[in-house]
C-alpha cells in the first residue's frame, strides 16, 4: 500500500512499507557471532540486508572465511562483506597469530609510497581471495597527540603530508584489487586523548588547523579515489557544538560532501559510521536514536556488531529506521538515498572484480617489516649468541587491536634461539610488587641471559617507563624493543623500533637481535 505524498518533514512517506523495511536494512552493516552464517542473517539477507561486518569472532582461517563469504552470497549476490582489516596490529584475517603486513606506522617510516601500494595490494588481493569486498581502512588520522590511546602505530605518522601521501596509495594499492577503501576516521581521531569506544572524545583545534592538519589525508583519499570513508564519534566545536562528527549534518553534508569550491572535500561515495554501539554515541544518544541522527546528518551505512552482534539488534534498528520515517524525524528520501549508494558500492566491486588479476606478492610483508626497522645504540650491537630471558611489558590492548592477537618477539626467538623463555609484566603486576621488587624478581629468573624488554608506548606508560628504567639501572646491556610509537630511546642501551607489534615485525626484530640481519642505524 503506498500513502499520499507529503511535504518535507511530513509523516506521511510516499513509499510502501515493504520499501522502507528493505531500504531500512540495506543501510545496516551488522555483525554476527561464529564462524558459520546463522539462519537469521541468511534470512534478512533475502529481505533487503546488503551488507555484513565480519570480526576476529568470525575468522578460523582463510578456507573458512571463504566458504563462508562464499555461504551468504548465495543467499545474495552483491553483497558487500567488510572486515576491520588494517594490517600491523589491528587483523582480522590473522588475529589468532599476529598479521604477515607491519602496519601503518611501520609504512610512514619507511616513507616509501610505491612500497605502501604493493603491501595494499597485497592485502586487497588476500581479502578478496576470502571474498571481502569492502575494507574498514585505512586509518588516514594524523597522530598529533603522541598519548592517543586509540590511535598510535595505526596512524602513517605525525606530519600531515606524510600521512595523505601515504593514504592516497593505500587506497590506489587496495582498490586496484577490487575491493573498496573506506577511509576513517573522518575527520580526524589523531588529537584525542580519549578513546571513544568509552566516551566521547573532544578537540579543541580550530577550523584553520583542521583543515591544514586532520583534512589534509582525507582531501588524498578523497581525490585518490576512495569508495567510502568512515565516521568518527568525536566532538569538534569549531564545526559542531552539540553533536559528534557521525551525527553531525555540518560535518557529513557540510564538510565532507560540500564541493570543493564551497570548502567542503567534495566526496560522493559511500559514509559508513564507525561503530554505533561505542560509548562515545550510544551512552548519550542511545543506539536508536543515534542511528537515525547520523542518517540524517549524511550518514550513509551504520556499522554496528562488534558489541551487538544479534537478530534483535538488527531488528531494533531497521524498525526505529522506518518509525523516524514515519514520524518525520528522516527524510524518506535521505534513507533511499543511503540505500542507494550502499547498493551501488557492492555493485562497483563486482564491475571491479575484485581479485582478478591482482598478482601475489610473497613476502612484502616481512620486506616492509625489514626496512622499517631502526635501531639507536651508543655502540657496536652484540647479536645474541644464547637464549635470552624476554620480558614484555603489557599495557592494556585498546578495543580496536583487541587481546586475542599476540604480540612481541618471544616466539620467534625462541625458534631462533631453543631455550629463550619469557615472562609478562603488567600494570597490575608492577603496582603490587612495585619496580624494585618485579624487576629483582624478573633478574633472579633471568640469571646470566640476556635481557630483551619488549615495550608498547612506553611514553604512554608510567609503570612501564619507571620499570624499564629500574631493569636498565641493573641490567645496561638489556636490548629495549618498542613495538609501539617509538620517543626517545634510553641512553646506553640498543633499542629497537619496529613502528608496530604485528607478527611480522617480531620477525624482523628477532633477526637482528640475533644478527642474522645487519640493522639500519636510525637517530
Amino acid at each position: 500500500m503506498t500513502s499520499s505524498a507529503g511535504s518535507a518533514g511530513s509523516a506521511r512517506p510516499v513509499t510502501s512499507t515493504d520499501t522502507l523495511t528493505r531500504d531500512a536494512l540495506a543501510v545496516l552493516q551488522p555483525g554476527f557471532t561464529g564462524t558459520s552464517a546463522p539462519d537469521w542473517l541468511l534470512r534478512r539477507l533475502g529481505e533487503g540486508l546488503a551488507s555484513v561486518g565480519l570480526f576476529g569472532r568470525n575468522v578460523a582461517d582463510l578456507a573458512q572465511l571463504a566458504a563462508l563469504t562464499g555461504r551468504l552470497r548465495s543467499e545474495r549476490e552483491d553483497l558487500l562483506v567488510a572486515i576491520d582489516e588494517e594490517g600491523g596490529d589491528v587483523t582480522r584475517l590473522e588475529v589468532r597469530g599476529g598479521s604477515s603486513f607491519p602496519g601503518n606506522h611501520a609504512l610512514g617510516a619507511v616513507d616509501d609510497t610505491a612500497l605502501t601500494r604493493e603491501v595494499a595490494r597485497e592485502l586487497g588481493r588476500r581479502l578478496a581471495e576470502c571474498g571481502v569486498n569492502l575494507n574498514w581502512a585505512p586509518s588516514a588520522d594524523v597522530n598529533s597527540d603522541p598519548a592517543n590511546p586509540v590511535i598510535g602505530v595505526r596512524s602513517f605518522g605525525a606530519d600531515p603530508h606524510l600521512v595523505a601521501r601515504h593514504t592516497a596509495a593505500y587506497v590506489e594499492g587496495l582498490q586496484s584489487t577490487g575491493v573498496a577503501a573506506c577511509t576513517k576516521h573522518f575527520p580526524g581521531h589523531g588529537d584525542t586523548a580519549v578513546d571513544s569506544h568509552h566516551d566521547l572524545p573532544r578537540i579543541a583545534a580550530d577550523l584553520d588547523t583542521l583543515r591544514g592538519r586532520e583534512l589534509v589525508p582525507f582531501r588524498a583519499a578523497v581525490a585518490a579515489g576512495t569508495r567510502a570513508v568512515m565516521s568518527a564519534h568525536i566532538l569538534l566545536p569549531a564545526l559542531d557544538a552539540d553533536r559528534p562528527a557521525t551525527l553531525s549534518p555540518a560535518a557529513l553534508h557540510g564538510l565532507l560532501r560540500a564541493p570543493v569550491a564551497e570548502g567542503g572535500l567534495g566526496f560522493d561515495g559511500l559514509i559508513v559510521t564507525d561503530g554505533m554501539e561505542m560509548q562515545a554515541v550510544s551512552a548519550t544518544y542511545g543506539l536508536e536514536r543515534g542511528s537515525v541522527l547520523a542518517l540524517a546528518a549524511g550518514a550513509d551505512a551504520l556499522c554496528v556488531g562488534g558489541g551487538l552482534a544479534d537478530e534483535d539488534t538488527v531488528l531494533r534498528l531497521r524498525d526505529a529506521l522506518v518509525r523516524a520515517v514515519h514520524e518525520g524525524e528522516l527524510p524518506e528520501s535521505r534513507l533511499a538515498d543511503a540505500a542507494a549508494r550502499v547498493r551501488a558500492l557492492a555493485r562497483w566491486t563486482r564491475s571491479a572484480g575484485a581479485g582478478k588479476g591482482a598478482e601475489p606478492a610473497p613476502g612484502i610483508g616481512l620486506t616492509a617489516a625489514r626496512r622499517a626497522l631502526r635501531l639507536t645504540a651508543d655502540g657496536p650491537y652484540e647479536p645474541l649468541t644464547a637464549p635470552a630471558y624476554v620480558a614484555a611489558f603489557t599495557p592494556l590492548a585498546n578495543i580496536a587491536v583487541g587481546d586475542d592477537t599476540p604480540w612481541g618477539v618471544a616466539a620467534e626467538l625462541a625458534r631462533l634461539l631453543p631455550g629463550t623463555e619469557t615472562t609478562t609484566c603488567t600494570a597490575e603486576s608492577a603496582a603490587a610488587a612495585g619496580s624494585a621488587a618485579l624487576i629483582g624478581g624478573l633478574l633472579t629468573a633471568a640469571g646470566d641471559r640476556r635481557v630483551v624488554a619488549v615495550v608498547r608506548d612506553v611514553h604512554r606508560h608510567p609503570w612501564m617507563a619507571d620499570a624499564l628504567r629500574t631493569l636498565l639501572d641493573a641490567r645496561p646491556d638489556t636490548a629495549v624493543v618498542e613495538m609501539g610509537v617509538p620517543q626517545a630511546p634510553p641512553r646506553g642501551a640498543p633499542h629497537l623500533a619496529t613502528h608496530g607489534a604485528a607478527r611480522v615485525c617480531g620477525r624482523a626484530a628477532a633477526e637482528i637481535l640475533t644478527g642474522l640481519r645487519r640493522p639500519s642505524s636510525g637517530g
